[in-house]
């Protein structure tokens, strides 16, 4: 039964929504550990362009699960669900509440209702997707994907190398479509009692002009020579997820001269924009979430409520 499960708390919203700061507001007054449900602030030395929190914040309000792996690496839902679901429990046995906090829908969605059992990469048939590839280019490949399997083609720009790469080779492995593995799983519930809270905001316009502000602060902060030390320090490649990441991207572009400097503060803001509308879209898709309006002056106080009334009930 829910109401015997220990209690857990989700903070979800677009970014620049003001989710750190709701954590830290509620980490003041509740018994609660932060863990971070950001994809991009797993990677070390990448802090300016992720919004990590500083080291003075962190150290007052300590997150799991940032600055795990090299930029160089991969990080995947699998693995967050793993890391999460062991510091949650290590966390309840300290008597205290876990607090997922960050913008990663698909890591949220992965924990709270499970994974599909995807078959595990095969390096022969990515050498080859990627030989393929080479010759083609990836445009050409995402038309075979949707040849193949056109529901994960819509959702993937033809640009999309590592996403196009994955699920051709999950239907060459297996003849069947992401969706089709998707659908044939199990549900396994995450073993605790949620209030996932969802900040969205009312005002799109509201959302925009914080974006361009925090993007703004990401460049006088040194956005540029802290990719400039990643590219120095870290055998890096455009395609790496880590220099997907939004604001990594675009200055990653600007420092091997495919766009001129004055764009790059326009193109990341841009970008920033479009990944906040793709996270507002997985919200408005995600079921049992608690909506409260970000721009509201009173929002701390009304969360505060919501989350003492469910602590309340915990068993």
């Amino acid at each position: 039964m829910m109401a015997d499960l220990p209690p857990a708390l989700f903070i979800l919203g677009p970014t620049a929504s003001g989710k750190t700061a709701l954590a830290m507001a509620l980490a003041d007054r509740f018994p609660v550990e932060l863990i971070s449900l950001d994809s991009a602030q797993v990677f070390r030395d990448m802090n300016i362009g992720t919004a990590k929190p500083d080291a003075e914040t962190l150290a007052k309000y300590p997150h799991h699960l940032i600055d795990l792996i090299s930029p160089e690496e991969s990080y995947s839902a699998a693995r967050f669900c793993e890391d999460a679901l062991r510091v949650m429990r290590e966390i309840t046995a300290r008597g205290k509440v876990p607090l997922i906090v960050g913008g990663t829908m698909l890591y949220y969605k992965a924990l709270t209702e499970g994974l599909a059992d995807m078959p595990k990469a095969d390096a022969a048939i990515r050498a080859q997707i990627d030989a393929e590839a080479a010759i083609h280019g990836w445009p050409h490949m995402h038309m075979e994907l949707a040849k193949l399997d056109p529901d994960s083609a819509a959702r993937l720009k033809p640009n999309d190398a590592q996403r196009i790469q994955r699920a051709l080779e999950v239907v060459r492995l297996t003849g069947r479509t992401m969706a089709d593995i998707y659908a044939a799983q199990e549900k396994t519930p995450l073993p605790y009692r949620r209030l996932s809270i969802a900040l969205m905001p009312t005002d799109r316009a509201w959302l925009h002009e914080r974006i361009a502000l925090r993007f703004d602060l990401m460049l006088a902060q040194g956005l540029v020579e802290e990719t400039r030390a990643l590219r120095s320090k870290y055998q890096l490649r455009a395609d790496l997820p880590s220099m997907r990441c939004v604001g990594y991207r675009q200055t990653w572009e600007m420092l091997e001269g495919e766009i001129p400097p004055q764009e790059l503060r326009d193109r990341g803001i841009f970008a920033t924009r479009q990944f906040a509308k793709r996270q507002i879209t997985w919200l408005n898709a995600l079921p049992n979430l608690a909506l409260f309006d970000c721009t509201q002056a009173a929002l701390a106080e009304t969360i505060n409520r919501n989350v003492t009334r469910f602590l309340s009930t915990a068993p």
